[in-house]
């Protein structure tokens, strides 16, 4: 049955793709310098403006950290793509491992290393939740703050045989999602445009600037954190 499912999954993901390929045109025709030679314009033609790291406010971004402007800003709906990427991958790998059951080897874990599980779990929750609420304003953001966090989960396996991952990081992960759309929707609703940042991006350079971005971050954090999680507990259950 389960052989059965898989292919009727992949030969569902070859119709879906050959469909959406006969739609794109044709190679040559495609105007793909349109969005870039909008930003280009405007950025030349715009109104010169002094920016100040914390002082300067109501910026179009508001966002100090320029990469994040473009990941979960202008192209926010290809990070969303991104993350529906790393489900779909959750999702085989607990399609394929499930019913397999965690083996155990009898054996405690080395001391050394179950002491300084507990002495650097806490540092590293803490750390990997920094870097995604931190990642409007310094190198950071959801992806790697929540597989720091999963990393975590990897330790906890590893320092003890007896630990299994809670229910609760599945409704974490879907609930983090849903309201990653919800975001979008109400982007739309306000601003005309999918994902738009609809907030007052308030003062470059502070903690609550940037309007939707650092929310959208803490919610790809929490969502890749609990998907990575979920994958090492279906690889760990294998043995």
């Amino acid at each position: 049955m389960r052989r059965f499912f898989s292919v009727l999954i992949v030969l569902g993901l070859i119709l879906f793709l050959s469909n959406s390929l006969s739609i794109l045109p044709k190679y040559g025709q495609a105007k793909i310098s349109k969005v870039s030679d909008a930003y280009i314009n405007k950025s030349v033609n715009s109104e010169k403006r002094e920016v100040k790291f914390g002082e300067t406010k109501d910026l179009e971004d508001g966002a100090a950290n320029v990469v994040t402007s473009i990941v979960v800003d202008y192209r926010s709906f290809d990070t969303l793509g991104e993350v529906t990427v790393l489900f779909t991958s959750a999702l085989g790998v607990g399609f394929v491992l499930h019913g397999i059951r965690r083996k155990k080897y009898g054996r405690m874990p080395n001391f050394v290393l179950r002491v300084s599980v507990g002495i650097l779990l806490p540092l590293i929750l803490l750390f990997g939740t920094y870097v995604f609420i931190h990642g409007h304003l310094t190198p950071g953001g959801g992806f790697p703050g929540g597989t720091i966090i999963a990393v975590g989960i990897l330790l906890l396996y590893l320092s003890n045989e007896e630990f299994s991952l809670s229910k609760t990081s599945k409704f974490i992960e879907g609930f983090a999602g849903s309201l990653y759309v919800i975001l979008g929707l109400i982007g739309l609703a306000v601003g005309g445009v999918f994902l738009v940042n609809f907030l007052p991006t308030g003062v470059i350079g502070t903690l609550f600037s940037a309007g939707i971005i650092p929310i959208v971050y803490i919610l790809i954090g929490f969502k890749v954190g609990a998907e990575l999680s979920g994958v090492i507990a279906d690889m760990y259950r294998e043995g």
